[in-house]
This record gives structure tokens, C-alpha cells and sequence, in this order.
């Protein structure tokens, strides 16, 4: 077994929790005999302090910055037990943070704070929709309908290798996901695994951008159901795994604060937020999104949800709508903002910044006295701190006083890992606008 010995201080960050080694971190790489040697992509090596202090067994990548990734504080080997112990582990926890497995959709992998660097997967629950359609007419759809009617949910897996680690070891990852979902009672064994590789992140570790079936056949559009209330997914076409799983308790709050008024969803995709305003009580939604594909999906939505008749949809950019509006001397009383990752890393985040703050400062204007502004980013390079900052700037430019009513994070599934701060990446601030 190869050693990676980091130069002196080094290892705090790693004693803090914190999984990766750097390159430009390590002093020396040896092997069994004590002599100089060379990594090789997706390895098992194991990492010390230039003191010797034992830090934990890692993937190797010496193609990345990141030139190792610790999976297990143990001398663990890591073969199809190990991931099956791995992903049982993982489920435990979100059956104790109250996720229903066998009828909604999760997150089953979350990368390095399951101890699986690299591996992301998405277990989706839920019928074909042209099933659906042509076997339940009510609307609103619902489960307890499209279960009488088509029996048992079946279930789809979206998965992601975006490490050597975990993209050498494929085989052994698919085998194990599907041995733990077929020994699980209260799940079913996966009618369909489908990749979803083109994350620009396989790049810096050297590996080629692929999507496609690995595994049985792809269900088209899927009917899922989030909080209760149903959705379509294209698992193949759809964005990241297909649905974003991260801001479901983040819509359900939102909603809260949107009942009897008119709310502009900005960068909505296929309705996640606007999907729950109109369901729990908005008078009218506005959704915006540059994407004409994931407006004809949010528009399928309306109609399972039976709410096409109090949302309506505008092909546009929100850099150009949202001042658009504002020379319209539009109003509304919620506006929700939920763009993509503007920092992709922290080099990138001063742009970023400008832009938050100039969908931020543009959304507050549009707001009547009272009204609620719900917020978001992705950047995990942007932190909380600074986040409220540029709310803070932008509400002082545009002459507002807000009250927080409710700060977030990501969903309960995709857990957040102290010491790793990568892993906390979504924040969603709720604020009311008093002045």
C-alpha cells in the first residue's frame, strides 16, 4: 500500500474533517519498500502527517488538484462489501431523517459526507406518466389514485462517478446498489440505472463527460410525487439527475408565504416552487425560465397538479425580464429567486456576487409593502455570511428594510458534513420586506 506523507501542518484541515488532500500538500509518495513512487488514478493509498499520525485511506488522482480523497479514518479495503455497507449506512440515516423511501424520491448517495467521494445517487419512485394519464383522469393527481389504479410505485436510479475513485469501480457500485435495493424490504429493486455524466467537475479528474442507461430500460417521463404533490421527470433529458431533489422542504416553506397574492418564480425550471405556491393558495403565479423544454414540463405540471388555470409561463432571461417588469411598475407579493450556481469556485465568486446582487436588488423593487422575498444559492463558495451581506447591500439599494422570517439549507438527504464545508452549498433565505 502506497503512503501519501503530507508536508508539516498540513493535516489540520484533515484532522477538522475535511476529506481532500491537495496536491501541493504532500511532501513525498512512498510504497511498501520506503522509496519514492508514483500515484495511479482511482488507487487505494493511505495518508500521514509528516509526523507519521495516521489520517485515513484514500482515492487516488494524481490528474486532479485534488490528489486524494479519504474514505474511511481505518486501513479499510474497499471492494462490493464496502460499498453495500456504505449505501445500507446511508439509507439508515435518511429513514431517521423521516424520508418515506418507498413512495418519494431521494437522495440516496451524497458524495463525501456518505464517505462515498464522487458518487452521487437519486432514487426516483413513481410510474411512467403516459401510465398515469391513461389510467387516472382526477385532478389533482394523486398517489393514493395512481397507486389504486397502477399498483406499487416502481423505482429509477440517476447516478453520478464524478471521481476516478468511483468511476473505475463502476461495476462494483452498480452491483452493490442493486443487492442493498433488492434485500431492502421496504424498497424495489431498480426497474432502470441511468448516467448522468456530463458534470464539467469529471473534467478536472481527467475523465470523459458520458450520459446513458447502464442498466434495464429508461421509463420516459416519470410522475413522482414531492410532498404530495405529483411531478414529472425526464430521468434521460432532465438537468443534473433529473429533478432537483435539494429544495424540497425549501418549497414547501415558501409556499407558506405566498397564499392569496401574486408570486413571480424566477429561473423556475419545471416548477418546483411555483408548483407549491399554487397548490397551497397563490392567487397567480408567474414562472420565468430561460429553458423552453423545462417550461413545457412546468406547464405538464400545472395540469397534473390542476392549477394551469393560476400559473403562467414566460420564456425569458431573468437579467432582462426583471427589469422589464420594473419599468412595467409591476408588482408582487412573493418573489422567489432560485438561479444556478453563479461560482463554480471561489476565483469566480466576486462575479458572482455582482450578479446575486443584481437579481436581488431588481427583485426587491418588484415587491409590494409587506411582500416576501425568497432567495437562494447553490455556490457552496459563497457562504452564509457573505450571502446575507450582498441581500443586505441589495436591499439598501433599493431603499428596502427587510425582517428575516426563515433561513435554510439543503434538504435532510443531502447531509451536511462538519468540517467539510463543500457539503453545505444551498442556502435559502426567507425576508419580508417592512419598509
Amino acid at each position: 500500500m502506497k503512503r501519501i506523507i503530507l508536508k508539516p501542518g498540513e493535516e489540520r484541515r484533515i484532522l477538522g474533517g475535511h476529506p481532500w488532500v491537495y496536491g501541493n500538500e504532500v511532501e513525498r509518495v512512498l510504497d511498501a519498500r520506503v522509496l519514492d513512487a508514483c500515484l495511479e488514478s482511482g488507487e487505494a493509498v493511505d495518508v500521514e502527517s509528516a509526523r507519521k499520525v495516521y489520517l485515513g485511506r484514500a482515492l487516488a488522482n494524481p490528474h486532479s488538484k485534488i490528489i486524494a480523497r479519504i474514505y474511511s479514518p481505518s486501513k479499510e479495503g474497499i471492494d462490493k462489501g464496502f460499498f453495500k455497507r456504505r449505501m445500507r449506512a446511508a439509507l439508515d440515516r435518511r429513514r431517521q431523517s423521516g424520508l418515506e423511501l418507498h413512495r418519494e424520491p431521494v437522495r440516496f448517495v451524497f458524495g463525501e459526507a456518505d464517505f462515498l467521494p464522487g458518487l452521487i445517487v437519486d432514487c426516483f419512485t413513481g410510474w411512467p406518466r403516459e401510465a398515469v394519464e391513461r389510467a387516472v383522469s382526477a385532478r389533482p393527481l394523486t398517489f393514493q389514485a395512481a397507486e389504486a389504479a397502477l399498483g406499487p410505485p416502481s423505482s429509477w436510479l440517476s447516478v453520478q462517478f464524478l471521481t476516478w475513485g468511483m468511476d473505475c469501480r463502476r461495476e462494483e457500485i452498480l452491483s452493490a446498489l442493486e443487492e442493498v435495493m433488492d434485500s431492502d424490504p421496504s424498497l424495489t429493486f431498480p426497474k432502470g440505472i441511468i448516467e448522468k455524466d456530463s458534470a464539467k467537475v469529471r473534467e478536472l479528474e481527467g475523465l470523459p463527460l458520458r450520459e446513458g442507461v447502464l442498466r434495464g430500460h429508461p421509463p420516459g417521463d416519470l410522475v413522482i410525487f414531492e410532498n404530495g404533490f405529483p411531478f414529472a421527470v425526464d430521468l434521460e433529458g432532465g438537468q443534473k439527475t433529473g429533478h432537483f431533489l435539494d429544495q424540497r422542504e425549501n418549497r414547501l416553506r415558501a409556499a407558506a408565504f405566498t397564499r392569496g397574492g401574486r408570486t413571480l418564480d424566477c429561473c423556475a425550471y419545471t416548477g418546483g416552487f411555483a408548483i407549491h405556491a399554487a397548490r397551497l393558495g397563490a392567487d397567480s403565479v408567474r414562472a420565468v425560465d430561460v429553458s423552453a423544454s423545462a417550461l413545457e414540463t412546468l406547464a405538464l405540471n400545472s395540469r397534473l397538479n390542476g392549477v394551469e388555470d393560476r400559473i403562467d409561463t414566460v420564456e425569458a432571461d431573468i437579467f432582462s425580464a426583471l427589469p422589464q417588469y420594473e419599468r412595467a411598475k409591476e408588482r408582487f407579493d412573493c418573489v422567489i429567486l432560485d438561479p444556478p450556481a453563479f461560482a463554480k469556485s471561489r476565483s469566480a465568486l466576486e462575479g458572482a456576487l455582482r450578479g446575486y446582487k443584481e437579481i436581488n436588488l431588481r427583485a426587491l423593487r418588484l415587491l409590494n409593502p409587506g411582500g416576501v422575498l425568497v432567495t437562494c444559492s447553490c455556490s457552496h463558495a459563497l457562504d452564509e455570511g457573505r450571502f446575507k451581506r450582498m441581500i443586505a447591500e441589495a436591499a439598501a439599494d433599493a431603499g428596502r428594510r427587510l425582517v428575516q422570517l426563515d433561513f435554510r439549507y439543503q434538504a435532510a438527504d443531502h447531509p451536511i458534513l462538519l468540517g467539510y464545508e463543500e457539503s453545505l452549498y444551498l442556502k435559502c433565505g426567507y425576508f419580508r420586506a417592512v419598509s
